[in-house]
């Protein structure tokens, strides 16, 4: 199966939460489980956060959100046109924040890291920002080969 969906918003705060709930309803389609699904809307969370908090500002722009499903795999796309990133790898390291007066953890790419299975990150200065993502769902089959597996271990 393959689909695929675009989505631009203005980038203010409110809307974060209809961008994750977005991603989620189209990711819905291959039959996540409820942890799997929640791993995609904190990472597209943190995503759409830090274009609005970084890339932007305090000026509006536009956030773009384009989904991709192929076979078991979604692929989310996160970009803006604002200011870029100086040093990528400085940013993706744990509790880095480039704006330490904002209560934010600087957790931001670990998170997405951590809850995806791939991420990556590209930026140019003055130009903005992509932050490509891909999650494999497990189907059912797998999770109770899974468990099985679990349960024969146990034995």
């Amino acid at each position: 199966m393959k689909n695929e969906m675009k989505l631009e918003f203005i980038s203010k705060s409110c809307n974060e939460a209809f961008a994750r709930i977005s991603v989620a309803a189209f990711a819905s389609q291959l039959d996540p489980t409820v942890e799997e699904l929640a791993d995609i809307k904190t990472a597209v969370s943190e995503a759409v956060t830090n274009a609005i908090i970084h890339g932007y500002e305090e000026r509006d722009g536009i956030v773009k959100i384009e989904c991709k499903i192929d076979k078991d795999t979604i692929f989310i796309e996160i970009s803006d046109t604002g200011k870029g990133i100086e040093n990528i790898e400085m940013a993706k390291r744990p509790l880095y924040t480039s704006k330490p007066n904002l209560e934010r953890s600087g957790m931001g790419f670990t998170i997405m890291g951590s809850f995806m299975d791939e991420l990556n990150v590209e930026s140019i200065l003055g130009l903005g920002t992509k932050v490509t993502m891909k999650k494999i769902i497990k189907k059912n089959e797998e999770l109770d080969e899974d468990i099985e597996e679990v349960l024969n271990r146990m034995k």
